[in-house]
């Protein structure tokens, strides 16, 4: 059975424009049926990496809390801290990030930014999920305490997923620091002696007591070490990476593995939105933004994550590529523009696997609403 995707163009008129367009939107695909009074609900967005331009427009996502707060809902912006050194990478840093970015208190109508898995990325809850690669994922805390779950993508292309929408929002996006990690590698951190200046501030900080120092340089002990991923951001020199050693499938059925463990207590209590806007080729953690590979298309609403990321991707293949991207392939519309991007990368296996585990369908209804306009009355 397929799934309903609503669709929205970017049409407006002086009768509807965009944000009311996009009201109307979320309304259609049920966020009152989804929603009831005093629903703590988290809104999981991407506030943008520093420097980074293609996030979604702020006046867009108070249009989202805006219509959540119709339904008598009490909603909060989230997002859980990056494994990677950035600006989001501790709640404070975080938070400041978002603030600049245009996510305030005041711009979202009284939506307070929450980050999900609090001051170091370590405030998470397990999940048992019981699945191919997982037995328990790693969730940040106020994802799974929220009694709903608004997510709202930015879908473009990523390096090691071929696209990001919602299934990396929720996946990739609410794991704690040790979820990331989980989801990226099998083994251990890895210290690049050459770098190292021995400050043992990654010992100093390591819960699991796994770091400790040789010969004036940081060495883990693999035994002990658990995965959080705390070293990572501890280092000032950025001595300690991640083993980038996963196949590229096994990182795409973890971060699905992970999908299902944030969505496991949300089951009816979840609504799924993708901007296909300012369709950049890599990740908004990129301090930076380059040139889109197709034109603005719209905006999607689903209450089925495998649907809407299928719909978002067949959107974009249609396209026609824009001149000045760095595609050097697959132009022409119904050519795969994310294959294009990245060669190696089959995005579609994730989708596969995710109807697999029972997240959804990647059958979809594309139902597209129209733009609102007025009628000349009767003798002009």
């Amino acid at each position: 059975m397929s799934a309903d995707v609503f669709f929205m163009d970017l049409t407006a008129t002086s009768r509807e424009n965009l944000p009311a367009k996009l009201s109307r939107l979320v309304k259609k695909a049920g966020i009152k049926k989804i929603l009831t009074k005093e629903d703590l609900t988290a809104v999981k967005i991407h506030f943008g990496e520093q420097g980074n331009t293609s996030f979604i427009r702020p006046v867009y996502i108070r249009q989202v809390i805006q219509a959540i707060r119709e339904t008598k809902a009490t909603p909060f912006l989230t997002d859980a801290n990056t494994l990677y050194v950035g600006s989001r990478s501790d709640a404070v840093s975080h938070i400041k990030t978002a603030v600049e970015n245009g996510f305030s208190y005041s711009s979202m109508d009284g939506a307070p930014v929450i980050i999900a898995d609090g001051l170091l990325g370590k405030s998470e809850t397990r999940v048992q999920v019981d699945l191919k690669h997982c037995n328990t994922v790693y969730i940040g805390s106020e994802i799974i305490t929220a009694d709903g779950l608004v997510s709202v993508a930015h879908f473009k292309g990523h390096e090691l997923a071929g696209f990001g929408g919602t299934l990396k929002n929720l996946g990739m996006g609410c794991a704690s620091r040790r979820g990331k990690l989980d989801q990226h590698s099998n083994v251990n951190p890895r210290i690049k002696r050459k770098t190292c200046i021995g400050c043992a501030q990654c010992a100093e900080h390591c819960p699991g007591q796994a770091i400790t120092l040789k010969e004036k340089k940081a060495y883990i002990n693999k035994t002990l070490c658990i995965g959080c991923g705390e070293c990572i951001v501890r280092c000032p020199t950025k001595s300690i990476n991640i083993n980038w050693n996963q196949t590229v499938p096994i990182f795409l059925e973890k971060m699905m593995e992970y999908t299902l463990g944030v969505l496991k207590n949300k089951r009816g209590k979840a609504l799924f939105i993708n901007f296909i806007t300012d369709i950049a080729p890599k990740c908004d953690c990129l301090p930076y933004s380059e040139s889109p590979i197709v034109s603005d298309i719209g905006v999607v609403a689903s209450t089925d994550p495998v649907a809407i990321d299928q719909a978002s991707a067949d959107l974009v293949n249609n396209q026609r590529a824009l001149p000045g991207s760095v595609l050097t392939c697959n132009f022409d519309p119904g050519q795969d523009k994310f294959k294009g991007l990245y060669p190696s990368v089959d995005w579609e296996h994730q989708l596969d696997y995710a109807e697999k585990i029972g997240l959804g369908t990647r059958e979809y209804t594309l139902k597209k609403i129209k733009t609102l306009t007025y009628k000349p009355s009767s003798g002009h």
